[in-house]
């Protein structure tokens, strides 16, 4: 009986972050199989160790695993990118007409372009801030970093986002 209510516990903490999970797999691994698998390996990890988890904030501990489990596959998978380095806003119209839909989408793609091309610890700050809403403590838990690094990876992100974008710009 307590193993059932464990596994209740389990779906009612960390089964509704799903998707939070997979966002996060999908842009550290710029692939969407692979992010599944990940997400797939992470859960299993996460449900294995979910009895020492006594914590309020189980989007944040899942998330500290998906992250985890994500380098650890790049490790084995792809160690070359952990070491790329790039070197060193997008203004949507209000409009329904059919060239400010061609330029939003235009758009859009540049930002996920330029996203993609950023080092991994640089688009995990900026996914978990802007894309999944967390905290700048939320984001050093799960990245195991102190909250002045958050801040700083956050603003050389941001940075490079936007000279990558300016220079995106200038080539259409």
């Amino acid at each position: 009986m307590h193993e059932q209510s464990e596994i209740s516990r389990f779906e009612q903490t960390i089964l509704p972050h799903l998707d939070a999970a997979y966002n996060l797999a999908r842009w550290l691994l710029r692939n969407e199989s692979d992010a599944e698998d990940v997400v797939q390996e992470a859960y299993l990890r996460a449900f294995k160790f979910f009895g020492g988890f006594h914590g309020d904030n189980g989007r944040a501990w899942l998330l500290k695993i998906i992250r985890n489990t994500c380098y650890t596959w790049l490790q084995h998978n792809r160690a070359h990118e952990l070491a790329i380095e790039f070197d060193e806003q997008l203004h949507s119209g209000e409009s329904d007409n059919p060239e400010s839909i061609v330029l939003e989408n235009i758009n859009t793609q540049l930002l996920k372009h330029a996203l993609e091309e950023l080092p991994p610890e640089f688009r995990e700050a900026v996914i978990l801030r802007e894309l999944e809403g967390l905290s700048y403590k939320e984001i050093a838990a799960i990245a195991d970093v102190p909250v002045g690094t958050v801040m700083s990876r956050l603003g050389r992100a941001r940075k490079r986002l936007q000279h990558c974008l300016t220079e995106y710009k200038k080539e259409i």
